[in-house]
């Protein structure tokens, strides 16, 4: 199949990666554990063993007041935690496989819906916002843009930091989660080449 590159002739590329069947559980699995995996998991409580003070009654066991061996209880303020939170991991498993096909999965949908733009090159040397607004502005791409480029330059992103829901980055930091937050993607032709060379 081909690519249609604005400005120059069409780029061959493989079916396989820009052409497949969308698989929506597999794509939604994939973004899922991705999310996951970005999670900290460092919250930690204390249990009620797990404080440091006196075991001593504070009252007697009769005579008025409720019957508390300590102070540690956890309907106390500062007491300890019923069910403590610890320290975990959020990963989910996703073989390297099953990751390579999802995103392909999502370059061949987004390549159907017409939200994947290719480009022979940004062409921008000076970082300036400018240059960046007038080269989207030729493009006809607005929203969320994700700009893919083979060896994302400074310049580059320069001219886009000041720009909203503008984001650039280099082939090998695509990932799911921000192919499919974008309404359109701009990539140059060596990103797309190396991006076969990647899923393919």
């Amino acid at each position: 199949m081909e690519l249609n590159v604005i400005g120059a002739k069409p780029l061959s590329v493989s079916d396989e990666v820009f052409g497949g069947e969308f698989k929506q559980a597999l794509v939604h699995q994939v973004v899922v554990a991705y999310q996951a995996g970005g999670r900290a998991g460092t919250k930690a409580q204390l249990s009620r063993g797990e404080l440091s003070g006196t075991t001593k009654k504070f009252k007697k066991q009769k005579g008025g007041g409720a019957r508390h061996g300590d102070y540690r209880a956890p309907i106390f303020v500062g007491g300890g935690v019923t069910f403590a939170a610890k320290p975990r991991s959020y990963e989910q498993k996703v073989n390297r496989k099953a990751y390579r096909v999802a995103i392909r999965s999502i370059l061949a949908e987004l390549n159907r819906q017409d939200r994947l733009k290719v480009v022979e090159s940004f062409g921008i040397e000076a970082p300036k916002t400018k240059s960046m607004v007038a080269k989207l502005a030729e493009l006809q791409v607005s929203g969320r843009v994700l700009l893919v480029s083979e060896d994302a330059n400074e310049a580059l992103y320069l001219a886009a930091r000041n720009i909203p829901y503008l984001h650039v980055v280099d082939v090998m930091a695509l990932n799911p989660v921000n192919l499919v937050g974008s309404d359109h993607i701009v990539l140059t032709v060596d990103a797309v080449k190396k991006i076969e060379e990647w899923l393919a």
